[in-house]
């Protein structure tokens, strides 16, 4: 069975609300790696090929760390600036480290 991890909601919102084209292009990128992940299903259900799928399974991580890549850099230039102007940046820099962790396992 699969476990699926879901986020904690911490309650908090962003510095500055994500406009409707970053939205949009976090949501594209992640409906594409969705098919990604479809295709893989059935690249097993059609017994392909082990180098076939682990390539197929590399390019989704790529993907899915260049998306996290972008959050970061709009989360370490909106939030993370906005914390430290309101004196509040060690805070924000301990969260920002503890994701980046998180992150690079």
């Amino acid at each position: 069975m699969t476990e699926h991890i879901l986020p904690e909601d911490s309650g908090k919102k962003p510095a500055k609300p994500r406009t409707d084209e970053e939205k949009q292009a976090v949501l594209n990128r992640l409906k594409r790696i969705e098919g990604q992940v479809r295709g893989i299903q059935k690249m097993v259900e059609e017994d392909r090929y082990c180098v076939d799928i682990l390539v197929q399974i590399s390019a989704i991580n790529k993907a899915l760390n260049k998306v996290g890549f972008n959050l970061l850099e709009r989360h370490t230039h909106h939030c993370v600036k906005d914390a430290i102007q309101k004196g509040n940046g060690d805070e924000a820099i301990d969260e920002l480290m503890k994701v980046l962790q998180q992150f690079s396992k």
